[in-house]
C-alpha cells in the first residue's frame, strides 16, 4: 500500500494523539518530530489503534501506511527500553496469553504450522536476505567483518564446543536449509542427520548436501530415533513452547549417547512467559514464544548438567540489520510477487527484532549440556 499523505499535527490533536504522545515521551520519542526516530502521522486513526490494540495495532497500522519512522529500530529500542509496551494490554493480548495456559500450541498435532506459515514463504525470499549457506538465526561476529564470514564463525564455534572430530555421527534437530550440517560434513567430517518442518526447506537441504554424509528428514523430532554422538539445535528451541520443554530435552537425552554432548541455541526473553507478542504471532511465527532461563533451568534439572552457557545477543541486532539491508536491497526482485505491504510487514518485524536485543529485552543463548556432566570439567571454547 502506498505512504498516504503526512498529516498535520493540527488535523491529528485528538485525544487518542494526544494520549499516545505522552505515553511516548519516556522514550523521548515524538509524534510529528522533526528527528530521524520520531514517528510521522498519515492517518488519524493511528493513535486509537495502537492504545485499543498495542503491538498488534502498531505493526498492522505501520503495515497499512498509518504512519512511517526514518530510523524504525531506533524508535522502536527507545519505546522498549522504556517499557511502553507493558503499559498497553489490549484484550487480545490478554486472550492470547490465557489460551496458550489452556491449550498446547505447539503440541506434535500442529508442530508443521510454522514451516507452512513461515519457513515455507518462499526461498527466493531467504535467499536474497541471508547468506550463501542460509544460516537463519544469530551470527558470532567476534572476529568477522562481514555476515558470511561471522555465520561460518558461528556454525565453527558450534563445532568446537561439541568437539566434533572425524566419524561422529551428529543430529541437527531443525536443520533449516542444511548449511549447517554441511558446514559440519565438509569441516569436521562427521555423519549429520538434519530434521526440519519445512517442506522447502527439506527439499533444499538435500540438494545442497547432495554427496555428503548428510540425511535430511521432514520429521518433527518427538517421531525420531537413532542414537548420535552429539546434538544441537540452532534457533529452533523458539518454537517447541513452555508445555514441552521438559519433554524436548527428555527426548533428546534419549537421542544422546550417555558420554555425549547437546548444544541449545536460542533466543532468550528475560522474563518467564506462556505466550508470544500478538503481532508476531499472527503474522510471523505462530506457535512461538521465548524462553527463560529459569524455564531451560526447570526443564534441565536432574536430566541433565548445564556445562556451558555463553551469551551474545548484540550479536542478533547486527546480524538482523545486515538481513534487513540485504532484503531491502534487492527487494525490486521478488516485489511484484511480495507486494508493499508484506515488504512493509517484514521491515517492521526485522527491525523490531534488532531493537528488541538493543534495548536488551531479548537475549541470545548457546547452552552445553551433558547426560551425567564430563569427566574433570568441560573447558569451555570461545
Amino acid at each position: 500500500m502506498a505512504t498516504q499523505p503526512h498529516v498535520h499535527p493540527a488535523a491529528a490533536e485528538t485525544a487518542e494523539y494526544r494520549a499516545l504522545a505522552r505515553l511516548l515521551e519516556p522514550a523521548d520519542v515524538s509524534l510529528d518530530g522533526k528527528r530521524p526516530w520520531d514517528i510521522v502521522v498519515h492517518d488519524v486513526r493511528m493513535p486509537a489503534r495502537i492504545l485499543a490494540q498495542g503491538s498488534l495495532g502498531a505493526g498492522e497500522s505501520y503495515m497499512d501506511g498509518w504512519w512511517d519512522c526514518a530510523q524504525l529500530d531506533e524508535m522502536l529500542a527507545r519505546v522498549l527500553r522504556s517499557d511502553l509496551d507493558r503499559r498497553l494490554h489490549p484484550a487480545g493480548a490478554l486472550k492470547l496469553a490465557t489460551l496458550a495456559a489452556l491449550r498446547n500450541p505447539q503440541s506434535l498435532r500442529r508442530a508443521f504450522i510454522v514451516g507452512r506459515a513461515h519457513y515455507d514463504i518462499g526461498d527466493d525470499l531467504f535467499e536474497r536476505m541471508l547468506d550463501a549457506r542460509m544460516i537463519y538465526s544469530c551470527a558470532f561476529w567476534e572476529r568477522a567483518g562481514d555476515l558470511a564470514t561471522a555465520q561460518e564463525a558461528k556454525l565453527d564455534l558450534v563445532c568446537r564446543k561439541l568437539g566434533l572430530a572425524s566419524g561422529m555421527r551428529v543430529l541437527d534437530i531443525g536443520c533449516g536449509w542444511g548449511g549447517a550440517a554441511q558446514f559440519a560434513a565438509e569441516r569436521y567430517g562427521v555423519e549429520v542427520t538434519g530434521l526440519t518442518v519445512s517442506k522447502h526447506q527439506a527439499e533444499a537441504a538435500a540438494v545442497r548436501c547432495s554427496g555428503l554424509p548428510v540425511e535430511i528428514r521432514l520429521e518433527d523430532y518427538r517421531r525420531h530415533s537413532a542414537s548420535y554422538d552429539r546434538i544441537w539445535s540452532i534457533g529452533m528451541f523458539e518454537h517447541v513452547g513452555v508445555r514441552n520443554y521438559r519433554a524436548y530435552l527428555r527426548k533428546v537425552r534419549e537421542l544422546l549417547k550417555p558420554d555425549g554432548l547437546f548444544l541449545l541455541h536460542t533466543i532468550g526473553s528475560n522474563a518467564s512467559v506462556r505466550s508470544t507478542d500478538p503481532w508476531i504471532e499472527k503474522y510471523i511465527f505462530p506457535n512461538s514464544m521465548l524462553p527463560s532461563v529459569a524455564q531451560i533451568a526447570r526443564a534441565a534439572e536432574r536430566w541433565w548438567v548445564i556445562e556451558d552457557w555463553h551469551g551474545f545477543g548484540p550479536y542478533y541486532d547486527r546480524t538482523l540489520l545486515s538481513w534487513y539491508r540485504n532484503f531491502e536491497a534487492r527487494w525490486p526482485e521478488i516485489a511484484t510477487r511480495y507486494g508493499e505491504r508484506f515488504r512493509r510487514m517484514w521491515r517492521f518485524w526485522l527491525l523490531g527484532s534488532a531493537a528488541s536485543f538493543r534495548a536488551r529485552r531479548n537475549q541470545l543463548w548457546q547452552f552445553v549440556l551433558s547426560p551425567h556432566g564430563v569427566p574433570g570439567g568441560y573447558r569451555a571454547v570461545r
